[in-house]
């Protein structure tokens, strides 16, 4: 027992006295990062000085940690990529890379990675990037902390912020993401994280995901966006406590649903969005507990969609709550609130005694005809609403809140 005790503080003690740290500064003996890559050994530590480094495309195929000192300068002078990551347990940390190249074939990056696992990028700044980070075939890698920024004005001159393609368990935290075409993107990324993020400004979506099974989407902001938050052909997705907030346009959403399944969407707060939310094909979603204020359509369900449950949730302040394109609607509406609800509650539990119908007539006739928004707060429109109230015809019967809310839920996000 004692000489295994022995032979495994001798291997502890060689392995860090073998482990070397290497500087990179004008006034040193390494003057480039490519020549301390070049000569760092796995395990190594390059600490990299301020100043400006203008050095083309660098590959790391070893496990190396590179830390820059005040933020150094990595330049790809609007031709190259700068890092290309193929190896284990990399650590890029406290970088400012700016000036990547374009391409129309090749995602150009500041840091693509590829089949690495356990990456680590923490604490940099990125500008004018094509891609920011590209992840391709990654497991177990943390992207925290950076600001991505880029200042494209037509969307194929630019790619996204942070870009992940068939990855496991990756986490994307605390990032600040602005200018890019979509500020976060996943496509076949499983069992992973992306946690209080800020994503806004962004030429598409603040967040676009595809074919992206059992993630989990928590505490973030997406924000004036092009389109706001696309989640499509995916299931057992997690979005919780995220904020949509002010994505406005003819095409916009603050979060577009289609062919998901088995979602749970709870404690997220819908705010001024032309549509907070559009469900396209969609099936067993809850929604829950979640804000929907001061939004042009709150929901818009279509008709493909079934067995999703909207409860416990608040409506304030919307131009229309409900909108469906079918008369046949096979989801539960209940326990709401509603502020355009009208009911009485003579026994005082606090549960509306009459159903309310979210769908109202005018939404029905917008949704065929969409020019007919222009009589929006006509007096036509009350007349046609008010008669729907008395005589109800044309509005999904069974699309009710059966128990409605008589006071707001008052969630505090």
């Amino acid at each position: 027992m004692i000489r295994v005790v022995i032979f495994v503080a001798v291997f502890l003690f060689s392995v860090c006295t073998f482990a070397r740290t290497w500087v990179v500064a004008k006034n040193s003996s390494v003057k480039s990062i490519k020549s301390a890559i070049e000569l760092a050994a796995k395990g190594d530590t390059i600490r990299i000085m301020k100043g400006i480094y203008k050095e083309g495309n660098m590959v790391i195929q070893k496990s190396i940690v590179i830390i820059g000192i005040d933020y150094p300068v990595l330049d790809g002078e609007n031709k190259y990529e700068i890092f290309t990551i193929a190896a284990t347990d990399v650590s890029i940390i406290g970088l400012r890379m700016i000036n990547t190249g374009v391409g129309s074939i090749n995602d150009i990056s500041a840091i693509s990675a590829i089949e690495a696992k356990r990456l680590r990028v923490l604490n940099n700044q990125f500008e004018n990037t094509f891609f920011g980070i590209h992840l391709a075939n990654c497991i177990g890698s943390v992207v925290e902390d950076n600001v991505l920024h880029s200042n494209a004005e037509v969307e194929h001159q630019i790619g996204n912020g942070i870009h992940a393609w068939k990855c496991d368990s990756i986490t994307i935290r605390n990032n600040k993401v602005s200018g890019h075409r979509d500020g976060i993107y996943f496509e076949f990324v499983t069992n992973s994280l992306v946690e209080k993020n800020f994503s806004h400004h962004n030429m598409r979506y603040g967040l676009h995901f595809m074919f992206s099974h059992n993630d989990e989407y928590r505490s973030n902001v997406f924000q004036n966006n092009g389109a706001g938050v696309a989640v499509m052909y995916t299931k057992k997705v997690k979005m919780i406590s995220n904020r949509f907030e002010d994505n406005w346009g003819a095409s916009s959403y603050g979060l577009l649903l289609k062919d998901i399944g088995d979602a749970d969407i709870q404690l997220n707060h819908f705010a001024k969005n032309t549509v907070a939310v559009y469900m396209e094909g969609s099936s067993r979603c809850h929604f829950t507990q979640n804000v929907f204020s001061g939004n042009g359509w709150a929901v818009k369900m279509q008709a493909n969609c079934d067995e999703n449950v909207y409860s416990k949730n608040s409506f304030l302040s919307n131009t229309f709550d409900m909108a469906t394109n079918g008369s046949l609607v096979l989801n539960t509406v209940d326990a709401n609130y509603w502020d355009k609800y009208e009911g009485y509650d003579l026994d005082k539990d606090r549960v509306g005694d009459v159903p309310y119908h979210p769908v109202s007539l005018y939404s029905m006739v917008v949704e065929k005809m969409p020019s007919a928004v222009m009589l929006w707060r006509s007096f036509l429109v009350y007349m046609l609403d008010r008669t729907e109230k008395v005589l109800p015809s044309a509005t999904p019967e069974n699309l009710k809140d059966i128990h409605p809310a008589m006071r707001n839920y008052d969630y505090n996000f």
